[in-house]
């Protein structure tokens, strides 16, 4: 007997998932081993782990997923419960920004857990970069960074870029057929770190929102990757309740980088340095320590920036 759950999923994957060939082809082959009994008298959280691996396999789309929802059995929350959610997250997680320092030998470090959007991540994204402005060189750690806002990442690239004139990247959105442009922008609430290098640390567990900003930086070769493979998700994606235990997250649109021509759905964004994450700051920090007394600067910062080097 058909699973009650596979139908329901299957027309939603079919109406909106942003590869609407793709989505043809998922769709026969669960409808197949639907008929076959596989899913027969499983619970939801099998089924949705079955299905899942199902559509990986055919898709290889980390954002497509059948899954129990967080909250089972509680109703599902308006839009503005949702978005109100949200923004109670950001500021608990102060906006994504977990830590910021000026390392020994001047060099600043931005620790990211996810990506605030400007309306309500602005003013501490320009405090961060307020906090690094003096420095020589700069490390983002996107270790532990699992998404969030592509305006954020536009935001945040825009400090590091001398104008509005860099194209970033575009996600076009399969249900209106718009493709919208994102580029650094020409006025921004912090100041500028256009004019020194940058090191971006990554992991396996580094995703989506967090992988867009490893990817515009490594493809306009304005920062050093430095760490693991990336997880690989590359889709902005909408939740859809099939019932108040039972929900389906579906791709609608897809990113499109300008200087590729695609993104790091799939494959993961590959690293400049291939290290262990766990050992990513430190080949980092070192080439920055590096570069800081390559540069000659002041007595007192050089001989910090040996000293740190020496310790490392």
């Amino acid at each position: 007997m058909p699973h009650p759950m596979i139908e329901p999923a299957l027309t939603l994957l079919t109406s909106n998932y942003i590869f609407p060939d793709k989505a043809a082809t998922i769709a026969a082959a669960v409808r197949e081993r639907d008929a076959a009994g596989d899913y027969d008298g499983l619970d939801e959280p099998t089924l949705g782990e079955r299905v899942t691996a199902l559509f990986d396999e055919l898709s290889g789309d980390k954002h497509l997923r059948l899954r129990p929802t967080a909250n089972p059995g509680a109703e599902t929350p308006a839009e503005a419960d949702i978005i109100a959610a949200w923004e109670a997250h950001l500021t608990r997680t102060n906006h994504g920004v977990a830590e910021v320092r000026r390392l020994p030998g001047n060099v600043g470090l931005i620790s990211l857990t996810n990506i605030s959007s400007p309306e309500s991540g602005s003013a501490v994204i320009a405090a961060a970069m307020t906090l690094v402005a003096n420095t020589h060189a700069l490390i983002f750690d996107n270790r532990q960074n699992r998404g969030g806002s592509p305006e954020g990442v536009q935001l945040w690239h825009s400090h590091l870029f001398p104008d509005g004139d860099t194209h970033l990247n575009d996600i076009f959105t399969g249900g209106t057929g718009v493709t919208r442009q994102y580029w650094t922008l020409p006025a921004v609430p912090g100041p500028r770190y256009h004019d020194r290098p940058v090191w971006n640390l990554t992991s396996s567990t580094t995703f989506s929102a967090g992988e867009e900003f490893s990817y515009n930086l490594k493809t306009l070769k304005r920062a050093t990757l430095v760490g693991e493979t990336t997880r690989g998700g590359a889709h902005p994606t909408e939740v859809f309740p099939l019932s108040a235990t039972f929900e389906i997250t579906i791709p609608i649109a897809r990113s499109i980088n300008p200087v590729t021509g695609t993104n790091w759905e799939g494959t993961g964004v590959v690293p400049d340095i291939a290290v262990p994450a766990d050992d990513a700051f430190g080949v980092a920090y070192k080439a920055a320590l590096e570069h800081v007394i390559a540069g000659d600067p002041h007595p007192a910062t050089l001989a910090e920036a040996k000293e740190a080097l020496a310790g490392l």
